[in-house]
Parts: structure tokens; sequence; C-alpha cells
């Protein structure tokens, strides 16, 4: 399973991004998607993860201002970001689990930039 993301780039605060995650491969193992950031010097930590049937999770520092979303026809996940603040500054990587094995965060994609200037 290949995952690529999309999507970053340097936006003001109170702006909006929306990353985008394709995933190729063997998609029929995927579970549950997710969206991580990692902060300079800090380490990565989950944003926002979709079950294969919807069920959301999300940070409680993004809640309201982030939306997750997953187009299970597209193999593709979504993060819609609104209302960015200074710290939601970071990389942000997509991950899938698998089924069988159950393996959480089983593949990483290879991460894209986000940039909030205050």
């Amino acid at each position: 399973v290949q995952l690529q993301a999309s999507g970053g780039g340097l936006v003001q605060a109170g702006g909006s991004l929306r990353l985008s995650c394709v995933s190729s491969g063997r998609i029929r193992t995927i579970g549950t998607m997710g969206w991580y950031r990692q902060a300079p010097g800090k380490q990565r930590e989950m944003v926002a993860r979709i079950e294969y049937g919807g069920m959301t999770t999300y940070r409680d520092s993004v809640k309201g201002r982030f939306t997750i979303s997953r187009d299970n026809v597209k193999n593709t996940v979504i993060l819609q970001m609104i209302g960015l603040k200074s710290e939601d500054t970071g990389v942000y990587y997509c991950s899938a689990d698998t089924l069988s094995p159950f393996v959480i965060n089983a593949y990483w994609g290879q991460g894209t930039q986000v940039t909030v200037s205050s």
C-alpha cells in the first residue's frame, strides 16, 4: 500500500487548507485511516481518524475546525482545515491501518508541510 499526501502550504492564521491522501496498492487491506502531524521538536500526534464506515475521532484542539472524510471508491481521505492557528503548523502525515493482520498505522504517507503564520 502506498499513501500519497498533498495539499499543504503556507497560510495566514484564520485561513483554510485542504489535505488529500490517495491510497494505492493492496487497498482492500486498509481499515481506519488518519491524519497525524509533527511540529519541530515535538512528537507526532493524532489529528483525526476515520473508520471505513465513516466514524470519526478528533483531537480536542481541532474539533469544530477540522473535518476528516473519506471516499472509499476513490481511495481518498481528506482533511479540511478551517480557522487555522499557528499551533497547527507542522508536517502532516496520512496513515492507514491494516485489517488482517490488524496493525494500527501500518502505512504512512510522505508528509506534507502546513505552515500557519500569525
